[in-house]
């Protein structure tokens, strides 16, 4: 997540994204939430120490505020808003993004129709299944219902080069482009 392949998160916005640096730093292991609060961030210590004391799904809204706080010290207080704000239109409430499975497809299948895409990258076996699924309204691409089986994928669907795709109530998948 935001790392290179030698496995570096950065500082510089051109190797690492603000969008990759905040997600690096909301995914970091539950056990070092209360410790890089206290090391990385100008919080008070009373509110470090009630954040790392929160347990199991509750341990996320900690998460959120540390990728906050670090990314707004690194980057500014705008991009951390605007990498909050991504990653909350993306991926909402309650889904794990490491059980979130990542498609990608090629440049030049930009400005294709998403039915292409969704049977390209196996989201669904066949045209006339996503065309179901469409019609049925079971498809959203970031928060945006898909109504249209002619619509195009384009750029205006990716956030930081890649899109949140949803396949009826549960089934989530990452979309990015290689």
């Amino acid at each position: 997540m935001g790392k290179t392949a030698s496995g570096a998160v950065w500082l510089d916005a051109e190797k690492t994204t603000p969008y990759d640096f905040f997600q690096y730093w909301r995914n970091i292991d539950d056990a070092d939430v209360e410790k890089c609060l206290a090391l990385l961030t100008f919080l008070p210590m009373e509110d470090v120490r009630r954040l790392g004391a929160l347990k199991d799904a509750a341990i996320n809204e900690a998460k959120t505020v540390l990728a906050y706080e670090v990314t707004k010290l690194v980057h500014g207080e705008e991009e951390a808003e605007k990498s909050k704000k991504a990653a909350e239109a993306l991926f909402g409430k309650g889904v794990d993004m490491s059980t979130v499975p990542t498609v990608s497809i090629s440049q030049d299948m930009k400005n294709t129709n998403i039915l292409d895409i969704l049977v390209q990258t196996e989201i669904v076996p066949s045209k006339a299944e996503g065309r179901r699924l469409i019609q049925q309204g079971g498809l959203t691409i970031n928060d945006d219902k898909i109504s249209d089986v002619n619509a195009l994928f384009n750029e205006s669907f990716l956030v930081d080069g890649a899109a949140l795709i949803k396949r009826g109530k549960k089934k989530f998948y990452k979309l990015t482009i290689e």
